[in-house]
């Protein structure tokens, strides 16, 4: 099993349908990829189309537990006084990025756009996203570093 970081770009999303009424949209978007769960910064009245370019780290490992490799990205509304509103999702399927990562070193997905989807799969926008995945490595080659061996002991 590889052990590498997968790293998110997060740039901007477009065309998403307005869930507020009387006022923009407060966009946000929770990154999750297996166990691990990121949050993207609230966008005030970021509307319909909101730019983050924000960087998220996730640990991967391949071949790992279980056999979805996919990056979850759910677009979400922040309200101030009732729940927030679910907008849309992305997803990401990142596979072939990671054997590519595992045999080369890294590997990179370059920011494209990615259907927003609604509950009921209907088209409700676009999101755009990067993905790289550096294979981590070993931090130490040789044993004696650090170890007993320096000791005065």
């Amino acid at each position: 099993m590889t052990i590498g970081f997968m790293e998110v770009l997060l740039v901007k999303a477009k065309g998403l349908q307005q869930t507020d009424v009387f006022a923009r949209m407060d966009p946000y978007v929770l990154l999750q990829y297996k166990s691990q769960e990121k949050k993207s910064s609230v966008l005030h009245e970021g509307g319909s189309s909101p730019v983050w370019n924000e960087k998220f780290v996730f640990r991967a490992e391949y071949p790992g537990s279980g056999d979805q490799y996919k990056l979850n990205l759910k677009i979400m509304d922040k309200d101030v006084f009732s729940r927030d509103d679910f907008v849309g999702q992305a997803i990401i399927y990142v596979k072939d990025l990671l054997v590519e990562g595992v045999e080369n070193g890294s590997a990179e997905l370059r920011p494209r756009k990615y259907s927003v989807v609604r509950a009921d799969n209907s088209y409700c926008g676009e999101i755009e996203v990067g993905i790289t995945f550096t294979r981590k490595e070993d931090e130490y080659a040789d044993n004696d570093i650090g170890g007993w061996k320096d000791s005065e002991y």
